[in-house]
């Protein structure tokens, strides 16, 4: 009974409950196929019309947040992940999204930011760690993105993206023999990994 009523929640508040399943369904499933084509304007285009009659929309938001971050229009895809989280608060997806562009911008204060009250709601949350982490190497403070590499190999001790990211910020901080000892160990979970190969060979 309360799965009916949040999902019953959850489609008036991103669609209304006038919209039909239907043309969603259809929308959706056009913008998935040109998402897999790397379509992204036409993935984007697709969904326009339901976004303009639902613009406080959650799922559309969220989804036009990723589109418009595929689709290089890095501005735009802040715009919407900020309105999703304005929805749902308390929604960690939305701010997933925007510590992604805000790495990938360069814009690391902002995704610590938006990090840091995200990990207040879900310390371990692996995405959120593993942004946070990025942007901390992008501000060279490689102490503390180490201290956070450790806590989520606490967690996830086989991890090659955490291993790989505790290598790295041992090889940054100069204890270059402990980082090789690292990626010796990543070659041996996944023997073609391409970040440890790098290293080593450096």
């Amino acid at each position: 009974m309360m799965k009916k009523i949040i999902l019953s929640f959850l489609f008036v508040l991103v669609f209304g409950a006038d919209y039909s399943y239907k043309q969603i369904q259809e929308a959706y499933f056009k913008s998935y196929n040109y998402e897999k084509m790397a379509d992204y304007k036409d993935a984007i285009k697709v969904l326009i019309p339901i976004y303009k009659k639902y613009p406080d929309g959650y799922t559309i938001n969220l989804r036009l947040g990723w589109l418009f971050f595929l689709n290089k229009n890095y501005k735009n895809s802040i715009k919407h992940y900020q309105k999703a989280s304005m929805v749902l608060p308390n929604s960690i997806e939305p701010k997933l999204g925007l510590m992604r562009v805000y790495n990938y911008l360069g814009e690391y204060d902002k995704s610590l930011e938006v990090g840091n009250s995200l990990l207040k709601t879900d310390f371990y949350n692996y995405y959120g760690n593993y942004y946070e982490i990025l942007a901390l190497m992008g501000k060279k403070n490689y102490k503390v993105a180490l201290e956070v590499s450790q806590k989520m190999l606490s967690l996830y001790p086989t991890s090659v993206m955490f291993l790989n990211l505790l290598a790295q910020n041992y090889y940054y901080l100069n204890k270059k023999d402990i980082a090789k000892e690292i990626f010796r160990n990543v070659l041996l979970l996944d023997p073609n990994n391409v970040v440890a190969k790098k290293y080593l060979e450096k």
